[in-house]
């Protein structure tokens, strides 16, 4: 059985190209389960998506602690110690990382101890559709490691998202970009179990274990309610590594108008004391608003990997 991981953020897709891989899986005679694990389902924030595909009936249930197939579509969870996104990945497993790196530059940067594959999804992404959305792609991708071919990838893209969007342009390129992707890698040896192996001894009821009764005791409300006492730690949380983009300032043409600041749903964009809008970055989760809001278009939007050291 193969057990695959997908790690990225909010509205990259990872969910979806889970499912994408799913359906392929089943479309190619393949028994298959795939499951999202959500966070704080809001956009920028750590998402992880989890697939099963086995020869036999998969009777495991839950979160996949040990993978042999990695995809992470956001290199900078890399860096991120609370979500740790190569956790647990199997000896022999395969690291699949959207970068520009080749994977002797990942495995060196990262500290990585796996083989890596890398490919720079996010700039296929924006190249052929135009937005950083990696979930057919990253499904392709998925796909193509996995041994699963052509004609069940496609199937499985046009299915998946014929059930969330309507256009049939966005839905042809798409499939274009899956089928890139998928001819874009190549496929690594991964050790990995090849169907479950599930052994039933009935015969002998005399090793038959009997079951346990555990009784919870009752508790008061004060005892048993979650209480928060502590004060509030967001900023300390640093949801800046959430962005994919940045939003850069032209001070040169900045009017000092303050809508940017307004707008900022986080809070995140102070005034200096000249009076110039400046953001504060650790906790800048990248929803571009304010970029958006400009009425002069002084923001820009800078991609958020290798450009950190050039902005600061």
């Amino acid at each position: 059985m193969y057990r695959l991981r997908f790690h990225g953020r909010g509205g990259q897709g990872a969910r979806v190209a889970s499912k994408v891989l799913g359906t392929a899986a089943f479309l190619d005679g393949y028994y298959a389960q795939d499951f999202p694990l959500y966070g704080a389902e809001r956009r920028g924030a750590p998402v992880a998506a989890s697939t099963r595909i086995a020869e036999e009936p998969i009777m495991e249930r839950g979160v996949i602690p040990e993978p042999d197939i990695e995809i992470v579509m956001d290199e900078t969870l890399l860096q991120d110690p609370l979500t740790m996104p190569l956790s647990g990945l199997k000896p022999g497993g395969i690291a699949i990382i959207n970068t520009t790196h080749s994977p002797a530059e990942a495995k060196a940067e990262y500290k990585i101890n796996a083989n890596v594959l890398t490919l720079d999804i996010t700039k296929i992404g924006l190249d052929m559709l135009g937005m950083p959305i990696l979930s057919t792609l990253a499904g392709g991708v998925a796909a193509r490691i996995v041994g699963l071919s052509e004609d069940s990838l496609t199937e499985a893209v046009e299915k998946v998202l014929s059930e969330i969007i309507t256009d049939r342009n966005l839905l042809d390129k798409n499939v274009a970009a899956a089928l890139y992707c998928f001819n874009a890698i190549t496929p690594a040896e991964t050790e990995t179990e090849t169907k479950i192996e599930i052994e039933l001894k009935t015969s002998d009821t005399s090793k038959k274990k009997s079951s346990k009764v555990i009784s919870l005791p009752f508790e008061p409300a004060e005892v048993s309610s979650p209480a928060i006492n502590a004060t509030g730690n967001t900023p300390l949380r640093m949801t800046g590594n959430w962005r994919v983009f940045r939003p850069v300032w032209n001070y040169e043409a900045c009017t000092r108008c303050m809508i940017c600041v307004a707008r900022c749903p986080d809070g995140c964009i102070l005034v200096n004391e000249d009076g110039y809008p400046y953001p504060n970055y650790d906790n800048c989760k990248g929803c571009l608003i304010c970029v958006e809001e400009c009425p002069t278009s002084t923001l820009g939007k800078v991609m958020e990997v290798h450009a950190k050291n050039e902005i600061e």
